[in-house]
């Protein structure tokens, strides 16, 4: 049983009824890279594994995920706070980035994106090569001075 509170009941009607914002939502992530790749974790509680769609265009990743509310038949709310939203969040991955291995999981509502860093952009050593220069005077013994007889 839910006890009343009138402050947080008009705090949610101010919060709807001000609300600008109709549309997508931001989903909250982080970023950073290990390794040879970057990883994206993003928050999408509530959310449906199948309702996640990932996509890439060039350089633009657009991650984009719904989540919807079950209405039973007859069911009589007390509160209802939780509200259906789509998500969408876009990324330019910019260059150096293989958009062809890019793989995701999503685990307890956390979508967890693997960006692997292209083999022409990981660091590399490069080695360096030495050889003898054209024209290089090399004494031999025969070619070395005699001493002068006296």
């Amino acid at each position: 049983m839910a006890s009343y509170d009138p402050f947080r009941d008009l705090d949610r009607l101010a919060s709807t009824l001000l609300e600008t914002r109709r549309g997508p939502r931001r989903m909250p992530m982080d970023l950073y890279r290990d390794g040879d790749h970057y990883v994206l974790d993003a928050d999408l509680p509530g959310v449906d594994p199948g309702s996640v769609d990932i996509d890439v265009d060039g350089q633009l990743l657009t991650i984009r995920a719904e989540r919807t509310l079950a209405s039973g038949d007859g069911v009589k709310w007390i509160t209802r706070e939780r509200e259906a939203a789509t998500f969408v969040r876009q990324l330019n991955l910019g260059q150096g980035i293989d958009t062809d291995r890019i793989s995701a999981s999503y685990d307890n509502g956390v979508l967890s994106v693997t960006i692997p860093v292209s083999e022409k952009a990981k660091p590399r050593r490069i080695e360096v090569a030495t050889a003898d220069a054209p024209g290089t005077i090399r004494a031999h013994e025969s070619d070395a001075p005699q001493p002068i007889e006296q």
